[in-house]
């Protein structure tokens, strides 16, 4: 089901991006001459329980960085099956090395059978860097999620550098009541991740994501926001003084618990929040970015004509 409704919303994002309404707070400032900047206002999305488990913000994260993969054409088709080709590839592969061994065969089922092996080579080769680091990128999630019992947030950054990106989207965590960390985290998608991360979707196409024109191949880029003690080198790298240019505008989420009465501040290109006064456990000066180290480059795809 959650396949079949990304698939839909890739088709309308373009016929919603001409009457989508950008809604902005109050103190938004307007895109000015000589390089200003404006602010999306957060689209709160409540979580039905008093906090938020390390599988709600693991399966929502990576279901977010399938869609801006998905939305902009940075691979074919949704992640779901782009990891089910990957995987027949392998299997095909390994039957005609079998279908190969064998003596009895004619020379002309040989080179036919020769020509497929090559083909699904190929096929095996383009895919993947690809998987490897959406698999990295999912080994260093599920780490820094059962590790940290408070992640404030994550920024997803599509573009050339994290500097200079074309979108950035953002998801901020209001978290509820503390929950003990367990010795290990069961990631097994369950219906709640699953209807956030559908709840979550519909907010960002409606407020046009995904519908900018095709760029061509650009790098994804993963960043959370976490406590300065933080240390995982093999997975992130601490990004202190992190910004990104003002002229783009972010989509923003906020994933709140139920029955919270207290609000996150806005984050803004400016890695430090001006107030952190409602910032749970610590202080802002405490929280700081970490990069993670596997980019995931997107695939050169064949653009469809504009809907």
């Amino acid at each position: 089901m959650f396949t079949r409704l990304l698939a839909f919303f890739k088709i309308r994002s373009r016929a919603l991006s001409t009457q989508v309404s950008i809604f902005r707070m109050p103190n938004d400032r307007e895109p000015m001459e000589g390089g200003g900047s404006s602010e999306m206002e957060f689209a709160d999305l409540e979580v039905a329980a008093d906090s938020i488990d390390a599988s709600v913000m693991f399966h929502l994260v990576m279901d977010i960085l399938g869609f801006v993969l998905y939305m902009h054409q940075q691979i074919p088709s949704i992640l779901q099956d782009v990891n089910l080709e990957f995987d027949a590839l392998h299997t095909e592969y390994k039957d005609l090395e079998v279908v190969l061994a064998e003596t009895e065969m004619k020379a002309s089922q040989r080179r036919v059978q020769n020509g497929r092996k090559r083909e699904v080579k190929h096929g095996i080769k383009r895919l993947q860097k690809l998987m490897n680091n959406i698999s990295n990128a999912q080994t260093a999630l599920k780490l820094v999620f059962s590790e940290i019992p408070h992640v404030e947030a994550v920024i997803l950054v599509l573009g050339g550098s994290p500097a200079r990106p074309q979108h950035v989207y953002e998801l901020c965590f209001s978290h509820g009541q503390d929950t003990p960390l367990s010795d290990a985290c069961d990631f097994t998608k369950t219906k709640a991740a699953e209807g956030i991360s559908r709840k979550a979707i519909r907010t960002l196409v409606s407020r046009g994501a995904g519908s900018a024109s095709y760029g061509g191949p650009s790098k994804l880029f993963l960043l959370v926001k976490a406590h300065s003690s933080f240390n995982m080198p093999l997975h992130f790298l601490p990004k202190r003084d992190f910004r990104y240019n003002k002229k783009v505008v972010p989509m923003r989420l906020r994933i709140k618990c139920r029955n919270q009465d207290y609000e996150i501040p806005a984050l803004s290109s400016d890695p430090q929040p001006a107030d952190s006064n409602n910032m749970m456990p610590s202080t802002s000066n405490d929280y700081i970015w970490f990069q993670c180290r596997h980019v995931i480059k997107g695939l050169v795809c064949k653009t469809s004509p504009e809907e």
